[in-house]
């Protein structure tokens, strides 16, 4: 069995979480190894850089610090969870990757790109998924489950300003149709077990 590493992707209140748990109960019926992970965190040296990118003021870091942050809590992720698990055949879902911080700390914080992407080649040395899917939904739909979810308050990068929100989509967009032999755009706003079905329908050349 040949691993594969996918990744979810999308705004805030999308459904990833719900999703990736679907899709691993799709996998793992199947007989396929699963390794459900996420962004940032998934390896001790990553979860405990979490803390520190999620909780606090807003104006806790700039997105310069957040994105080295982000990079450096990756590169570990990628050494001890993520490339261990594709070499014995794994696959690897991943609530969010490398592109969350092309959309929120580039497209969101106005990192560029080639810098962005210069801390992935150098940290998680250039790997990437080899299929995303970016889970859309209405702007309406999305505060309205974030309202549900999040009783005690959202985390620093759930809670930024609409215009912030509004550009990560922009950029989200952008790069799923600068790259779509890798990027899958998925209907979020459909029953939950609809969106699965429509994400697994899009494995079938791995499945088959």
């Amino acid at each position: 069995m040949t691993g594969r590493f996918i990744t979810l992707e999308g705004g805030e209140g999308v459904g990833k979480s719900t999703q990736i748990r679907a899709l691993a109960d799709e996998l793992t019926v199947r007989g396929i190894e699963v390794v459900v992970t996420r962004e940032p965190g998934g390896s001790e040296g990553a979860e405990a850089i979490r803390e520190l990118l999620l909780h606090g003021d807003d104006d806790r870091w700039d997105a310069r610090g957040e994105a080295l942050l982000f990079a450096a809590a990756r590169a570990d992720h990628v050494a001890r969870t993520i490339r261990p698990a594709l070499e014995r055949g794994a696959w690897v879902l991943c609530d969010r990757f490398v592109d969350s911080t092309r959309a929120y700390q580039g497209g969101g914080g106005g990192v560029t790109d080639a810098d962005i992407l210069a801390l992935h080649r150098f940290g998680s040395q250039n790997l990437w998924p080899d299929r995303t899917f970016l889970l859309r939904v209405s702007p309406a739909e999305a505060a309205r489950r974030l309202a549900a979810r999040d009783i005690e308050g959202s985390d620093r990068m759930g809670s930024k300003p609409d215009e912030y929100q509004a550009r990560l989509a922009a950029r989200f967009d952008e790069m799923a149709a600068a790259e779509p032999l890798r990027w899958r755009v998925i209907d979020a706003g459909a029953a939950a077990p609809v969106v699965t079905a429509t994400i697994v329908a899009e494995l079938q050349d791995w499945l088959s």
